[in-house]
């Protein structure tokens, strides 16, 4: 077993949740900088004003232990729904906004929120659903071009950020701030299976999240500039890319689309010290711009990394082009960070780093998941620590599977070295990883099924340079039935998230199969390598 870092960093300030850290920031430095995200800049006070609009409107709804899921793009309205949601001492369940209509009522029949707050873009595809799931509200930021009245029994209404930023006169009362053991989270994961389960994490384990973070990355209070990219529906972009700020009373920048050149604009020109830039793919991006070799990097302090592994050469590249090492760390939505990379200790390519305080990893065997193994030996990768999830919502058998004894069991192999550093190696569970998000081939698999001309369909992932992995179809055709390979990719444009789709499809007469009669998914995978990529691009 790895041994943990030492404890917490004594001089963090301690508070019971995230919201009672929002409050000390306003207290402590109202006139600061809070966000920045285009031409809207918002300082401490303007931020708590549209915070306290917000959950006022919340709590008159007495929605406190319900679910509210946020459909978001990242901006300062996602930041404002966040704090709002648990001052109103409600459950927050972020979702994808650009997820297609289908995968949107998968993830909201798991969640069966109350109310659903979103933006404009995804207004008539929850529109349509929020009668026939139950959704009692649907409220909105953005210009609703057909208007406030529902036609599917629920309740439709307009919020305006910029009248609650425009108002003045007293100081917002933001109420009573949650328990620190109160649900406060729901977000999303496919588990082993590929489909979506909701992970219920505490204000409690939340916050310890982010002191964690915080005694690993240092950062100095009321001093950084923190640059966002990640979405705010993801476990990173929430817990690191958006609290870590908000309690470090820091600035947060957020760019709401991935861009290179504006990236790295903005990381100039907000002189960013800390850079939570997520998976390779993000960096790779930045590295490939024409943009890159005039950019100012001088203010960087921190280059973030996770959600998917950076090949050595993306580190030596970085660092030789910023002056600015690329940290990585490793967690998960059922327990986030586990394992990081310290700035000042000894650094180890390919490693995710020793253990963040408070948590105890091991690996195990494969077989029992009860052995120990030692030093340099691969296995199945265990931790516990006090920012582990309470358990996935209404699937006690999923959280009896993983939760063993007081262990999570992660679904990750890897091996612990001599020193405690961490390498993980593969995946047990089904799953790929493309540009930083998990994929699972057999919910894929369910969306190619009831395509009327398929019989069957097996998904695999492939390397890709850019991505990371990337997923290949394999589909076997009803009998008689002809569909072409722009047919193919039509159907998924229009029933999966763009990082969801196969890059490359191809119609086979029958699956391969193991003397078990199961799909052999060794066989495709080699298959995958070869196949080509229309257009010649992954992305």
């Amino acid at each position: 077993m790895s041994e943990p870092m030492a404890g917490l960093d004594p001089q963090l300030p301690r508070h019971a949740s995230m919201a009672h850290a929002f409050e000390a920031a306003l207290r402590e430095q109202p006139q600061a900088a809070a966000l920045v995200c285009g031409e809207r800049r918002l300082s401490y006070a303007e931020l708590g004003r549209a915070v306290a609009a917000l959950s006022a409107r919340l709590r008159a709804l007495e929605v406190g232990g319900e679910r509210v899921a946020l459909a978001l793009p990242n901006g300062v309205e996602a930041v404002v729904a966040v704090l709002a949601v648990w001052y109103a001492r409600a459950q927050l369940a972020p979702i994808n906004p650009f997820f297609t209509a289908p995968e949107l009522e998968l993830v909201l029949r798991e969640a069966e929120p109350r109310l659903v707050i979103c933006g404009a873009d995804a207004l008539a595809k929850l529109r349509a659903l929020a009668g026939p799931l139950g959704i009692e509200q649907l409220w909105h930021f953005g210009h609703d071009r057909l208007g406030d009245a529902g036609e599917d029994g629920a309740d439709t209404g307009a919020l305006d950020l910029d009248a609650w930023l425009a108002a003045t006169g007293a100081e917002p009362q933001l109420g009573a701030g949650p328990d620190s053991d109160a649900c406060a989270l729901l977000i999303f994961t496919g588990g082993t299976t590929g489909e979506p389960k909701a992970v219920e994490h505490t204000h409690r384990s939340l916050m310890t999240s982010v002191l964690q973070h915080c005694s690993v990355w240092s950062v100095t209070r009321g001093a950084e500039r923190f640059l966002s990219v990640a979405p705010i529906f993801h476990i990173w972009g929430l817990s690191y890319a958006t609290l870590v700020p908000l309690y470090a009373q820091g600035t947060l920048v957020i760019v709401p689309r991935y861009q290179p050149e504006e990236v790295l604009r903005v990381l100039a020109c907000e002189r960013i010290s800390v850079f939570g830039g997520g998976p390779a793919p993000i960096y790779m991006g930045l590295l490939q711009s024409p943009a890159f070799g005039g950019t100012d990097f001088s203010s960087l302090r921190y280059c973030l990394s996770g959600g998917a592994p950076c090949p050595e050469e993306l580190h030596r590249a970085w660092e030789q082009g910023t002056g600015c090492p690329l940290l990585e760390g490793w967690g998960m939505s059922e327990a986030a960070p586990l394992c990081l990379n310290r700035p000042n200790a000894v650094r180890k390519l390919l490693s995710v780093g020793r253990p963040v305080p408070d948590t105890d990893v091991q690996v195990v065997d494969l077989e029992t998941g009860t052995r120990v193994l030692p030093s340099g030996l691969a296995g199945e990768v265990r931790v516990r620590g006090p920012q582990r999830m309470l358990g996935y919502r209404g699937r006690p058998d999923a959280t009896r599977e993983v939760l063993r004894d007081g262990w999570l069991y992660t679904g990750d192999i890897g091996y612990l070295d001599g020193d405690g550093y961490l390498f993980l190696v593969d995946r047990k569970k089904d799953m790929i990883i493309v540009g930083g998000y998990n994929v699972y081939p057999r919910q894929i698999d369910e969306v190619l099924f009831k395509h009327p001309k398929i019989a069957e369909a097996a998904s695999v992932g492939r390397k890709d340079a850019r991505l990371g992995e990337v997923l290949v179809a394999f589909v076997v055709l009803q009998p008689g039935a002809a569909l072409s390979e722009a047919e193919f990719f039509d159907y998924c444009r229009l029933n999966l998230v763009k990082y969801r789709r196969p890059v490359a499809v191809s119609f086979l007469d029958s699956l391969p199969r193991t003397n078990a009669r199961k799909i052999d998914k060794k066989a495709l995978r080699a298959r995958a390598d070869a196949l080509p990529v229309p257009g010649g691009s992954s992305g």
